[in-house]
């Protein structure tokens, strides 16, 4: 497979490192990975997102969730019982593993398991000194000004005086 080059992204845009890591994993990715279990990512509100994936079957105990440098991590290991005989058996309950990649600043704020779903509630919150701030432009010709009035006030009181 041909790698992407990034050159060009690279000559207008700062701190973009994670990208190229994440397209060459992305198109370097097996593609016969397993559909399961599956899922769905949705935008909630502004900053406020939800994963929720298919997990019919498990139990709390049974799925673990974590989040490591920016990848957050679903995996499922259903617990063995007791052998069943089946006539049919068309539930999967195989172990799983779903990962991830969040954006800088994205946190997990919550999971919930109810009726067979598995959702993630995901909170993007940029940090106040990350946020867009306004730059005031100093105006050197009115400074100069200003100095040069408050000089000749002084010379005229010391003159007065």
């Amino acid at each position: 497979m041909n790698s992407v080059d990034l050159t060009p992204l690279y000559r207008s845009s700062i701190g973009f490192d994670r990208l190229a890591s994440l397209l060459d994993s992305a198109l370097t990715s097996d593609s016969t990975q397993s559909g399961y279990p599956p899922y769905n990512i949705e935008v909630i509100e502004d900053n406020h997102y939800a994963i929720t994936l298919a997990v019919a079957g498990f139990t709390e105990d049974e799925l673990d969730i974590q989040v490591e440098k920016g990848i957050l991590t679903v995996k499922g290991n259903k617990s063995l019982k007791e052998k069943s005989t089946y006539l049919y058996h068309g539930i999967a309950n195989r172990a799983f593993e779903r990962k991830f990649n969040l954006d800088d600043y994205v946190e997990v704020t919550n999971a919930d398991l109810a009726n067979g779903l598995l959702t993630i509630a995901l909170k993007k919150e940029i940090p106040e000194a990350m946020k867009p701030k306004s730059i005031a432009i100093n105006h050197k010709g009115n400074a100069i000004e200003h100095k040069s009035e408050e000089s000749k006030k002084e010379i005229q009181s010391d003159k007065v005086a």
